[in-house]
């Protein structure tokens, strides 16, 4: 679970609303829960919101949108890619390899659960040409991170979107306000309340750009770049297993993908507890 997203997202709305509800008098600082009505208006939820939504949807196609829960899924799951059980992986293959023979690794490939991984090893199985299977399996990862980029920027798109309907709504508030103002009768005692409820849509358009929208887009794009690292590492190493490269060289060359604290889990202090915060640190 991607506790830093929830953790970040609730402490932002739990911050934002303890400064509506509270207020400084003489000093010191009074909590008025009645005040969080002030940040409510029905106008100006169906303006930001409702156009945001309606300007998605008719800018992406409806596959995409239907995915937006498979969207979430991702975002909050930490624990997918590990890049050093795919090396660990690969240096048993390259020990299989040497061994056996590449054909040797048709069984393994079969034992596959990620489909990337098993169509690279089979590759490599059919005696395909090494400049080949590296085009294939590289075009391969620039697709995949295409597809997620275009994911991405529909969230980004809705995080440019949500501000600019929440100008409109205040405009439409102001405007509204003008055409119903009385200088000369007591029209000029609701000056202040329709001020405010003009620009409650700008505050709406923030909250879903900077709140909500903006660090989906930026949580997507981290488990991209988590997955190409792990198809990077495959890719390396399959084409060093076809090369006849030891295992050894193999793990040390791979290892050079990761941070240190990955690539010894059990050194420095403590093996176990060490190993153990480390593991931890790759979910991350």
């Amino acid at each position: 679970m991607n506790l830093t997203y929830i953790i970040g997202v609730v402490f932002a709305i739990a911050v934002m609303v303890f400064g509506m509800v509270t207020k400084t008098v003489d000093g010191s600082i009074e909590v008025v829960f009645k005040q969080i009505g002030n940040f409510f208006d029905a106008s100006s939820v169906l303006i930001v919101i409702g156009c945001t939504i309606g300007v998605v949807v008719a800018s992406f196609p409806g596959k995409m949108l239907a995915s937006i829960p498979k969207h979430f899924g991702i975002m909050l799951n930490t624990k997918k890619h590990k890049p050093k059980e795919y090396i660990d992986q690969l240096v048993e293959l390259a020990q299989i390899a040497r061994k056996s023979g590449l054909l040797a690794l048709e069984e393994k490939a079969n034992e596959q659960k990620d489909p990337f991984f098993k169509q690279a090893i089979m590759l490599i199985v059919d005696a395909n040409d090494p400049d080949k299977v590296r085009g294939i399996l590289n075009n391969d990862i620039e697709s995949m991170s295409a597809r997620h980029e275009e994911v991405a920027g529909m969230y980004d798109k809705a995080s440019s979107v949500a501000p600019a309907f929440g100008m409109v709504g205040t405009l439409v508030g102001l405007i509204n306000m003008l055409k119903n103002m009385d200088l000369s009768g007591g029209g000029q005692s609701s000056l202040g309340s329709d001020m405010g409820t003009a620009l409650i849509t700008t505050l709406y358009g923030c909250i879903l750009a900077h709140v909500l929208f903006g660090p989906i887009a930026t949580n997507l794009r981290t488990r991209d770049s988590q997955e190409v690292l792990c198809k990077m590492i495959i890719v390396e190493g399959i084409v060093s297993i076809q090369s006849g490269e030891s295992p050894k060289f193999l793990e040390e060359r791979l290892l050079t993908y990761l941070d240190q604290k990955q690539r010894d889990p059990n050194g420095g202090k403590g093996g176990g507890k060490k190993g153990k915060k480390d593991s931890g640190g790759e979910a991350e």
